[in-house]
């Protein structure tokens, strides 16, 4: 049977587990866009004439669309359905990487990554939420964690497919060979059936869903976890150089990390069924904050990759069954605006990207690293604290016998 035939056949398009194949697929080329990005822009962004300022700029432009463009897409979900959104974003990142591949300009470039920025909101935000369409709260942990093992396996490779294929065709390879992916992923998602009991949901204002205590905790959560692990990325590294570790050891830490992470995703989603999403996500809050300023303490390269490789792991406890405590807090509220929800834990994350570097170099070039970690750990016993005091009420399955 051919792909095309499998797609088309008329109880596949209409299943859970094609859905949840999807998603993982349209994350996974997401990841790989953003990661071969990482290494070759900056190259690519000097022979334009770009300054180190400039090359920053570039950069920090992904986030201002991320932001601007999470909830409005995720309410747009709400309204119109997720098929149409979804294609639409994956139709716009296969367009950012064709115009980062045949960009002569500056100017280009920033539109590029203007673009991207919002095919990531979009990709995630409506992804999860269509992934809240379809499970209820007892299956979203599992579901969430095959998701994101699929971001974690691009993690690992992105950077080494990405390098493999500059060096085989130049700049402009890697870039095209996301834009065919992401073209793939749009031919597929034109096959899915749109859930029918999401179209012309109706829309819950932003407002609303934040005065739900619940929800409002999840976003808390979620601005913390992604500060931590943002702020950790350039002050780690800046610290090893302290101690002699090469760029390229420092990549095999954050290798070692994504390998251990990949394992766990699955495994944190599985425990958030059985224990609760909000359970789970305060256990890793609290294994975190144990775990950090441990790693403020590394003297070494062996000692940063085992201590590192630990706070990466209590972050799987946070990140998945946080995703799927967002479902299940929107859920249980009555709200059926899953796109509002996961645009709010977007751009929360988005906060949490730009607030946690900022405040963490702030911190790092006053007080060190082993004082900054020190200093970091109680706000994720808060985070934690305030999670805590949320009053848990019984899940409204409706979502799972429709």
């Amino acid at each position: 049977m051919s792909l095309a035939s499998f797609v088309v056949n008329r109880s596949w398009r209409n299943s859970r587990a094609l859905a949840v194949v999807l998603v993982t697929l349209a994350t996974f080329t997401d990841i790989i866009a953003y990661s071969i990005a990482i290494p070759v822009l900056p190259d690519l962004s000097r022979k334009l004439g770009a300054s180190p300022t400039t090359i920053g700029l570039l950069f920090a432009s992904f986030g201002v669309t991320l932001l601007t463009v999470s909830i409005p897409m995720g309410a747009m979900s709400d309204r119109i359905g997720r098929k149409g959104p979804l294609v639409a974003g994956l139709v716009a990142l296969a367009a950012a990487t064709l115009l980062f591949a045949f960009a002569d300009s500056l100017p280009w470039l920033f539109a590029a990554r203007l673009v991207q920025g919002a095919a990531d909101a979009v990709t995630w935000v409506v992804g999860f939420a269509l992934i809240a369409d379809l499970y209820g709260p007892d299956e979203r942990g599992r579901v969430t964690g095959i998701v994101m093992m699929g971001t974690s396996v691009a993690l690992m490779i992105g950077p080494t497919f990405g390098g493999w294929l500059y060096e085989a065709g130049g700049i402009r390879l890697p870039f095209i060979a996301v834009a065919a992916l992401a073209a793939i992923d749009v031919a597929l998602f034109l096959g899915l059936a749109n859930p029918a009991h999401q179209v012309n949901a109706e829309t819950v204002p932003l407002g609303i869903v934040l005065r739900v205590p619940a929800i409002a905790a999840c976003a808390v959560v979620v601005v913390g976890i992604s500060a931590t692990i943002s702020m950790l990325e350039p002050i780690l590294a800046l610290h090893l150089a302290v101690l002699g570790v090469s760029p390229a050891r420092l990549g095999l830490i954050y290798g070692a990390a994504a390998v251990v992470t990949t394992a766990l995703h699955p495994v944190c989603g599985r425990l958030s069924d059985r224990w609760g999403a909000r359970r789970t996500t305060m256990l890793g809050l609290v294994m975190m904050a144990c775990v950090i300023p441990p790693l403020g303490l590394a003297w070494s390269y062996p000692s940063a990759l085992v201590l590192f490789v630990i706070v990466a792991a209590t972050g799987a406890f946070v990140i998945t069954p946080s995703l799927a405590f967002m479902g299940e807090a929107t859920s249980d509220a009555g709200v059926r605006s899953f796109g509002v929800s996961y645009g709010l834990y977007n751009l929360a994350w988005g906060a949490g990207l730009l607030g946690g570097p900022a405040l963490g170099g702030f911190l790092f070039e006053r007080i060190g690293f082993s004082r900054l970690t020190l200093v970091w750990a109680p706000t994720l016993v808060i985070v934690r604290w305030l999670l805590g005091r949320v009053e848990s009420r019984p899940a409204d399955t409706s979502v799972t016998s429709r």
